[in-house]
C-alpha cells in the first residue's frame, strides 16, 4: 500500500527565489469527501489518476497511476468539479529532501505553498529560510478543499491562520 507522509508549509515569498523553470499542473476533482479524494492531472505533458484517502493526522493512503493525456484533458474539462487548480511547481532539493513549491494562480492567485514528503512520520526535516507557517494539518489548504472554498474567496483571518 503506497503511503504519503508530507508536511506543508506557506512560502515567505520575499524570502523564495524560484528556479529558472517549473512544471505547469492543471488538476481537478472526479471526487471529494471529506477522508478521500480521486483527482486528475496534468503535469507538463503527463496525465494521471490519482486516489487519496486518509491514513492518520500525518499520512495519507495514494495510488497514482498514469492515464493518456487526451483522457485527462477530457475528464479535466468535462467531469471534474470546477474551478480547476491551476499552478506551477518547483522543486529544489534541500538538506538532501526533495521540497515541492506550488505557486498558485486562477482562483487561488496569492496563495504559495511549499511541501516536502518524508519517508517515515516524525523525521526531522531542515526548513529552508523561506518556510514559513507551517499548516499541515489545516485542511483548507488541502488541494481538494481549494475548489470549494479558493484562496481568493478567504476572509484575511483564514489568510493569516493560527496553528
Amino acid at each position: 500500500m503506497a503511503t504519503e507522509i508530507e508536511r506543508k508549509f506557506l512560502v515567505q515569498t520575499d524570502l523564495w527565489h524560484p528556479p529558472p523553470t517549473g512544471k505547469p499542473i492543471r488538476q481537478g476533482y472526479l471526487c471529494t469527501m471529506a477522508d478521500r479524494a480521486v483527482r486528475v492531472r496534468i503535469a507538463g505533458d503527463a496525465g494521471y489518476l490519482t486516489i487519496k484517502a486518509a491514513r492518520n493526522e500525518d499520512s495519507r493512503f495514494e495510488y497514482e497511476y498514469p492515464i493518456p493525456l487526451p483522457d485527462a484533458d477530457e475528464m479535466l474539462n468535462g467531469l471534474c468539479e470546477p474551478p480547476l487548480i491551476e499552478k506551477i511547481r518547483y522543486t529544489e532539493l534541500i538538506g538532501g529532501l526533495e521540497w515541492i513549491v506550488d505557486v498558485f494562480s486562477g482562483d487561488n492567485e496569492g496563495l504559495v505553498v511549499a511541501e516536502v514528503e518524508l519517508d517515515y512520520e516524525g523525521q526531522p526535516v531542515e526548513l529552508p529560510p523561506w518556510a514559513g507557517l507551517e499548516v499541515t494539518r489545516l485542511p483548507r489548504y488541502l488541494n481538494a478543499n481549494l475548489i470549494r472554498h479558493p484562496y481568493r474567496l478567504w476572509t484575511a483571518e483564514e489568510r493569516l491562520p493560527t496553528v
